[in-house]
């Protein structure tokens, strides 16, 4: 009885042991399935933002291109005018909002004069001497002499002064993003300038027929009423507030900035902000030449 107890012992732990053994197994095989499983449903998830965010992105652009075919159209009526109104407009499902500024009705930073530049930054709150100073270091900054302007700027001297690592360029800007290496400038005011600077249209005075209501009232004009009465038909009586020869009709440059928003249902927006050129510098099959590109996108 003894030997028969122990080898019935045995096979119960044999058992057990095997029990334990594919207990062990199902678990094992339970924690790869599963994580199997969160891997492609991460992949998947990863998959479908991607999905998603190209299509936001070609969205944004099918607006930028849609948006030069409609400002070159000849029917004054489908013309969208290059003046910074928005545009909404429906591509596939997404929703599409454009603005496009014609870059003639932005102030060029080459070219200004100190006192136009002095009078748009005081548009934006700046006291009328510190306006005076900024306008000076901006015109300092790409003038290729070293004599401070006399309303004020900035020199060599002037940025060493400031603990600056380098001085006045001297020289013409090359983007509208240069303007913040000039001493005197913040990120907050150059972010209030930015959407009516340029340096791409080579023109002492912005077009009046493109230019935005504060740069307007820079000018000299009553910008709200401008920008109110835009479109009206050839001949018809000036418009209060309008300097003696200032058109309200623009020839337009052909060089426009653009910005694209496209917003998909489930929330999903990408941006689209870009200066181009059209014609395509003579490329073949290029429509516009990008001079500037910029593009992001958000989920919600």
């Amino acid at each position: 009885m003894t030997a028969v107890h122990r080898m019935t012992t045995a096979r119960s732990t044999s058992r057990g042991a095997a029990l334990i053994l594919v207990l062990w197994l199902i678990v094992l095989l339970t924690a790869l399935i599963g994580g199997f499983a969160l891997a492609a449903r991460v992949e998947s998830l990863q998959g479908r933002v991607l999905v998603r965010g190209l299509v936001a992105s070609n969205a944004a652009r099918a607006g930028l291109e849609y948006s030069l075919t409609r400002v070159a159209l000849p029917d004054a009526r489908l013309q969208w005018k290059p003046d910074g109104t928005a545009h909404r407009w429906r591509f596939g499902d997404a929703q599409v909002e454009v603005k496009i500024v014609d870059e003639n009705g932005k102030l060029d930073l080459n070219q200004a004069p100190h006192p136009l530049i002095a009078a748009l930054i005081q548009r934006h709150g700046v006291e009328a001497s510190e306006a005076g100073r900024i306008a000076g270091a901006i015109v300092d900054w790409r003038d290729p002499d070293p004599l401070t302007q006399p309303a004020g700027g900035a020199e060599d001297g002037d940025y060493e002064a400031a603990g600056r690592p380098y001085g006045a360029k001297d020289a013409d800007f090359e983007s509208v993003a240069e303007l913040l290496q000039v001493l005197g400038m913040t990120p907050a005011l150059f972010a209030k300038l930015e959407p009516d600077l340029t340096v791409y249209s080579g023109r002492a005075q912005p077009d009046p027929a493109y230019a935005s209501a504060e740069l307007l009232d820079a000018m000299g004009l009553n910008g709200a009423d401008l920008v109110a009465q835009r479109g009206r038909p050839a001949g018809a009586l000036p418009v209060d507030g309008a300097l003696p020869g200032a058109s309200m009709v623009g020839a337009g440059s052909g060089t426009y900035s653009i910005d694209s928003r496209a917003r998909l249902p489930d929330g999903r927006q990408s941006l689209l902000r870009a200066v181009v050129r059209t014609g395509g510098g003579g490329l073949p099959g290029m429509a516009y030449v990008p001079l500037r590109w910029e593009e992001g996108a958000s989920p919600r």
